[in-house]
């Protein structure tokens, strides 16, 4: 019992470690997009993809290789901390994969809706594709690799504690048989009501 309350403690730590971490990066990621520019004028929204990203390419491979590091790294963390947050070691790849794009998806999409209400930013798809990029890239590099070592670090007390839950299993089953014979369900009498 004692065994399953300290690992419960310890997930229960990586949440809220993941909430706090993610509820941080998310404010810094407001505190440096969302904030006004004081430009004279900027670009129409790009609705249309890798439309910015060909244009920064043509006038200038550096700036457009900066633009394109810069955002991948926007929401990046988000690819460790969301999975973080959900606190669960034995979760399948593929899926922690999904639900982690899905989620950074939606943060990506919000935050491109923002800049829409904040004076000198503009939408641009380009960019919100490249926030996405940057969370299933994190997250393929990072999480994986350190479920795999964390379940591989997991107390060899933890796995005998397992290992002797399923011989109690095994010794209930072995009562319940009578010479190695299952001794089938307990019969059930119906209920007879007495006469008045």
């Amino acid at each position: 019992m004692q065994r399953h309350a300290t690992g419960g403690r310890a997930a229960l730590r990586f949440r809220v470690a993941g909430v706090v971490l993610l509820v941080l990066h998310l404010t810094a990621v407001w505190w440096f997009t969302l904030r006004p520019n004081a430009v004279p004028w900027v670009d129409a929204a790009n609705l249309r993809p890798l439309t910015t990203i060909r244009a920064e390419f043509d006038q200038d491979p550096w700036a457009a290789l900066r633009y394109t590091a810069e955002s991948l790294l926007v929401l990046a963390p988000a690819g460790v901390l969301l999975p973080l947050a959900g606190g669960r070691l034995n979760a399948s790849a593929a899926g922690s994969f999904a639900r982690t794009v899905f989620a950074g998806s939606m943060l990506a999409l919000v935050v491109e809706l923002l800049k829409t209400t904040v004076p000198g930013q503009v939408a641009n798809v380009d960019t919100m594709l490249l926030y996405i990029l940057g969370v299933a890239l994190a997250h393929l590099a990072v999480v994986p690799a350190t479920r795999a070592r964390l379940r591989r670090r997991l107390p060899a007390g933890r796995a005998a504690g397992a290992a002797h839950a399923e011989e109690a299993a095994g010794a209930d089953e072995a009562e319940r048989t009578d010479g190695g014979k299952a001794q089938g369900t307990t019969p059930r009498i119906s209920r007879v009501e007495i006469a008045p």
